[in-house]
């Protein structure tokens, strides 16, 4: 994209080029984004939306601002970053998951769906004008070297994070392996900052690992990167060839923290456990945004249809953990153990903008699963609620908040009178889990319970 030079003699030359270099950019996205703020800006009004002539004059202003950005502006702008930064604001406006992605960021996250990159290996958000630690991903240099859920990260090496955007902490902290940083975190509870020097590593998400327990098969799900259906098909296998080919007494899917990623590897494993019915709706403003999935019959869950199903989830589990637990939850297939998920029950579509100019991440449409329950929120409630024994020093330090709490997120669709006054889908749920097994309540009572041993609760459920 290039822009005319300054002409201070012809300022109104000026605008006019100003204003058709955006309307390229605003007409681009105003069938999405204008409604979306008359849709979603305010929780308590509603906007009407833009005429055509109000849409010209807002440019107009937009231009204007622009022009004496450049000729009044102490120190000469980087212009592409000012375009750049006016995106990202009008999609970071509508909800927290849409925003403006550079082409760095673009390629990074088309290589983070790989399921391998250089990096740390931790989950991060933005809480105040800080990344927080959403938690550190299993076996990776952020883990090993002690990082917690729910840590504030407030410097990378000698940068103060204060004023970075997300997607600026993200891009430093990736970096070539074997090199280190410093990362300067605070914790609740502890006075000082602490300071971690961890060396980069390549970050090779296993999309699944499995072991078996007591002769039941455990499969834990980190995220849904493209190598989660083939990661559990593999570990699925595995048990049964570590049995030699015997069926496990049960299966235990384990979500909890695991932050999501793409639908349709959610489907994927869900359609790993299911042989028919639908997986899960989504719905937009046009037809094109709007899908159902179907469960097929295949081989995979033929061979598990009659071994027993539990699924852990918890405050971490988001999005596509979401849509797999409400899926298996609705057509009775497994039964959910733990604390109610994040609540992240809406689709974000990834629009690349051409010419190298990046991508745009927007929110198209909303999840709802199989009995039409909208996620967004709200969260999935498990089947049967189990909390964990957090240690004494972490207590009250465990809980990370949900969707329902981040700002501008978009209204719940409350489905019954009994969920509309549940106070527990306005806070979040803890994100726990111990590293010993030993200590693990949730994975230890879902063990019990396909056992057969004192639980108060039958298992597997009746059908209703």
């Amino acid at each position: 994209m290039r822009l005319l030079p300054l002409n201070k003699s012809n300022p109104s030359y000026l605008n006019k080029s100003i204003i058709s270099v955006f309307m390229s950019i605003f007409i681009l996205m105003a069938a999405a984004s204008f409604p979306s703020f008359a849709q979603e800006s305010s929780k308590e009004e509603v906007s009407i939306p833009l005429n055509q002539d109000e849409i010209y004059d807002n440019l107009k202003l937009f231009g204007e601002v622009f022009d004496r950005i450049r000729a009044e502006y102490v120190d000469v702008p980087d212009e592409q970053e000012l375009i750049r930064a006016a995106i990202d604001g009008m999609l970071t406006s509508l909800d927290p998951h849409s925003a403006y992605l550079t082409p760095k960021s673009y390629n990074d996250m088309m290589q983070d769906t790989s399921g391998k990159f250089g990096g740390l290996g931790i989950q991060v958000t933005m809480e105040d004008g800080l990344v927080k630690i959403v938690s550190p991903i299993d076996d990776t240099p952020a883990s090993r070297a002690g990082l917690l859920a729910n840590d504030l990260i407030i410097k990378l090496d000698d940068k103060q994070v204060k004023g970075m955007t997300l997607d600026d902490a993200v891009t430093i902290m990736k970096g070539a392996i074997g090199t280190k940083i410093v990362l300067t975190i605070i914790r609740e509870g502890v006075t000082e900052p602490i300071e971690y020097e961890i060396t980069r590593d390549i970050i090779s998400v296993s999309a699944a690992r499995w072991y078996i327990e007591q002769d039941v098969g455990v499969l834990r799900l980190t995220q849904f990167s493209g190598q989660a259906f083939t990661g559990i098909e593999k570990g699925i296998k595995a048990i049964f060839e570590e049995r030699d080919n015997v069926a496990p007494l049960g299966l235990i899917l384990d979500l909890r923290n695991n932050p999501g990623g793409l639908v349709d590897q959610a489907v994927f494993v869900a359609d790993a456990f299911l042989d028919k019915g639908v997986i899960v709706l989504t719905r937009g403003r046009t037809e094109r945004e709007s899908s159902r999935y179907e469960a097929k019959a295949d081989d995979l869950d033929r061979l598990i249809s009659d071994i027993p199903l539990i699924v852990l989830i918890n405050g971490g589990s988001a999005s596509s953990s979401e849509i797999l637990a409400g899926a298996l939850q609705d057509q009775k297939r497994a039964t959910l153990v733990g604390t109610r998920s994040f609540g992240k029950g809406t689709v974000q579509n990834i629009i690349d903008l051409g010419n190298g100019d990046g991508a745009m991440r927007l929110t198209t449409s909303r999840y709802y699963t199989p009995s039409n329950r909208s996620i967004q929120a709200l969260g999935i409630a498990p089947d049967i609620e189990i909390f964990q024994n957090v240690p004494d020093e972490l207590k009250g330090k465990d809980t990370i908040i949900n969707e329902a709490e981040l700002e501008g997120s978009i209204d719940s669709e409350k489905n019954t009178q009994e969920e509309d006054e549940n106070k527990e889908t306005d806070v979040g749920s803890s994100v726990y889990v111990p590293s010993d097994k030993t200590k693990d309540t949730q994975l230890n009572y879902a063990i019990d319970l396909i056992l057969g041993k004192e639980t108060n609760e039958a298992f597997p459920p009746k059908a209703e």
